[in-house]
């Protein structure tokens, strides 16, 4: 990958990767502000209990992370390569609590049963695959990407 892809601006884009990076980005955020409140002890009991971190700075850092991860997908459409790789790698940094979640039982989020928390796992590789679509990461990466002129964004 050239890694000029990274710093210059993006190129154009479609309307329906635009959308979809914002709508990315404003789940980010907002699930980041719940972090930060109305969710903080649900989200506390979700860190594996092998996570050598305090759960409350765990919820309080990942929170912020998110904040600022979606808040760039949104505002700094310049940077979605850059963001875009930053959203997939934070969805796959964040993957091992998630299935630490299913092999130690803890409920969250409706997230209630072996089943249902088994069945969530896959859903990481859709995000990863949104935040990489959406900005244009994936194609900057194979270096393919040429831009889409059909709108700006």
């Amino acid at each position: 990958m050239d890694l000029s892809a990274l710093t210059r601006p993006s190129p154009r884009t479609s309307l329906p990767r635009t959308l979809t990076r914002i709508a990315l980005g404003l789940a980010l955020a907002g699930a980041g502000i719940t972090h930060l409140t109305v969710a903080r002890e649900e989200f506390q009991a979700q860190v594996p209990g092998w996570f050598p971190v305090d759960e409350d700075v765990t919820v309080l850092a990942s929170g912020v992370v998110e904040i600022v991860i979606g808040g760039s997908l949104v505002a700094l459409p310049r940077w979605k390569v850059a963001v875009g790789l930053i959203a997939a790698a934070f969805f796959v940094v964040i993957f091992p609590g998630n299935v630490a979640q299913w092999l130690e039982g803890k409920d969250g989020f409706g997230l209630d049963t072996d089943a249902k928390r088994l069945a969530r796992l896959p859903f990481q590789a859709v995000l990863v695959a949104l935040a990489l679509w959406s900005t244009g990461a994936w194609s900057a990466l194979r270096g393919t990407d040429r831009g889409d002129s059909r709108s700006a964004g």
